[in-house]
């Protein structure tokens, strides 16, 4: 099976060695992505709802270069500076993943790079006709 490496200027650019996104099959599994404006590589804020938000318009944008969407995400991992803001986070992200979510995992961490307060990676399926 073949995998294809995505790349949209409209998101972070990769910081190192790794993909925005690579697509292999019926998936498309992104990097973890956090809340930082493409534009200007910095933190959307320093709160974890800016951050939250713009982890998920990261993914949500790299997910429609790539013929997909966030209905389509069926798998999401949470990483989370402190896991006192899951609650914060929780409400962000149900916003985005208001009906039938993905499964999903919610653990903290150490650090995340540059500071951040959360990091969002996911999975998601290409409808069969768009492949």
């Amino acid at each position: 099976m073949s995998k294809t490496v995505l790349f949209t200027e409209k998101a972070p650019a990769a910081g190192g060695p790794y993909s925005q996104a690579i697509r292999t099959g019926g998936l498309i599994f992104t990097a973890g992505q956090l809340g930082i404006v493409p534009e200007t590589q910095h933190l959307a804020g320093s709160d974890i709802e800016s951050q939250t938000r713009q982890a998920l318009d990261n993914i949500q944008t790299i997910l429609e270069t790539a013929g997909s969407c966030l209905e389509n995400v069926v798998k999401c991992t949470v990483f989370l500076a402190d896991i006192e803001d899951f609650s914060c986070m929780n409400r962000i992200y149900s916003e985005y993943f208001a009906q039938d979510p993905p499964a999903r995992s919610a653990v903290q961490v150490a650090a995340l790079g540059l500071g951040a307060l959360v990091e969002i990676e996911a999975i998601a399926r290409v409808d069969e006709d768009d492949s």
